[in-house]
């Protein structure tokens, strides 16, 4: 039985590895189908994590060594697919696609978020060459250029705002006449000067060459074309929280959960279930951060370790 069972491979579940192999436990296994990095290693540059700083390192560089240190104070990498978890008394049983269940005490669940697409054209060549999900993350690149947000709810307004403050103009491009998002968060950016609001527009194509966007395509109500010419469009249609594997069967889930699917936890990264960890954009209020997602992992981990030994 393993002391700690980690699924997903991305900053949260290799922290988490790291701290949990580190801090005694001897049996920690790190589920993950790939090769562990999660979505960061797509990224085209880092710049906001403490301690590196490398002008054109990608996110791939980024990961590199943070698998050789994890794997190094023990803790096991299984390319093996996890595909629902369960709690049967004291224990967390987890069935293997094409495989026995492995029996676990504790279960650190990572497995994050994926950013919707749109499906516009040129939208999946250009990801992260212009097109991103992360204001947070990519903002500083358009500092003084102009921008566009796709979207219309609360993460798309609250994005495009905090971009008014790097960017020299932002348009917010929206479907329809209204927003989803909440009155005070709408009435915040009608009041910025350099935020602009394409209402009842629809983008076309996001358009660019080798060096990545060089505009968007957008058509009003009335099937007029425009040509915004961006370096840069952020997209915010919605994410799509990876929480199947603690479905059961019924559809319901084995902990508890908010409307949009994410888990709830506590400051320790507890479930509402004994013995079951959250971590990173899985959890609800996740910055979607690399820094905060390590230190999920690390919070978890550590909760590990005190409730193993508190149980022995």
């Amino acid at each position: 039985m393993l002391d700690c069972a980690i699924i997903g491979g991305g900053p949260a579940g290799l922290t988490a590895g790291l701290y949990a192999s580190r801090g005694g436990l001897k049996d920690v296994v790190l589920f993950e189908r790939g090769m562990p990095g999660g979505q960061i290693t797509q990224s085209s540059e880092i710049e906001n994590y403490p301690g590196f700083y490398a002008h054109g390192k990608t996110g791939m560089d980024f990961m590199d060594t943070w698998q050789e240190q994890c794997f190094a104070f023990g803790l096991k990498h299984s390319m093996e697919e996890i595909t629902s978890v369960r709690k049967e008394g004291e224990h967390f049983v987890l069935e293997i696609a094409g495989k026995e269940p492995q029996l676990a005490k504790t279960v650190i669940v990572a497995t994050g978020s994926t950013p919707r697409r749109a499906g516009i054209k040129g939208e999946d060549e250009l990801f992260g060459k212009g097109v991103s999900t992360c204001a947070t993350c990519d903002g500083f690149f358009y500092k003084n250029k102009e921008v566009a947000v796709l979207g219309g709810g609360d993460t798309a307004l609250e994005e495009a705002h905090y971009l008014s403050n790097i960017c020299s103009k932002v348009y917010v491009i929206h479907r329809r006449d209204s927003f989803r998002a909440s009155p005070s968060t709408v009435d915040r950016v009608m009041r910025t000067p350099n935020i602009e609001l394409l209402t009842d527009t629809t983008v076309e194509e996001i358009k660019g060459d080798a060096m990545g966007v060089i505009g968007v395509t957008i058509k009003d109500k009335e099937g007029n074309l425009k040509e915004l010419e961006v370096p840069g469009i952020f997209v915010f249609v919605g994410q799509n929280v990876n929480n199947s594997i603690i479905k059961n069967k019924d559809d319901s889930f084995i902990c508890d959960t908010n409307k949009q699917g994410q888990v709830i936890v506590d400051l320790s990264m507890r479930t509402s279930l004994e013995g079951l960890y959250a971590a990173g954009d899985l959890r609800i209020e996740a910055p979607k951060q690399v820094v905060c997602a390590a230190g999920d992992g690390a919070t978890a981990a550590l909760q590990v370790i005190s409730y193993i030994q508190e149980q022995a």
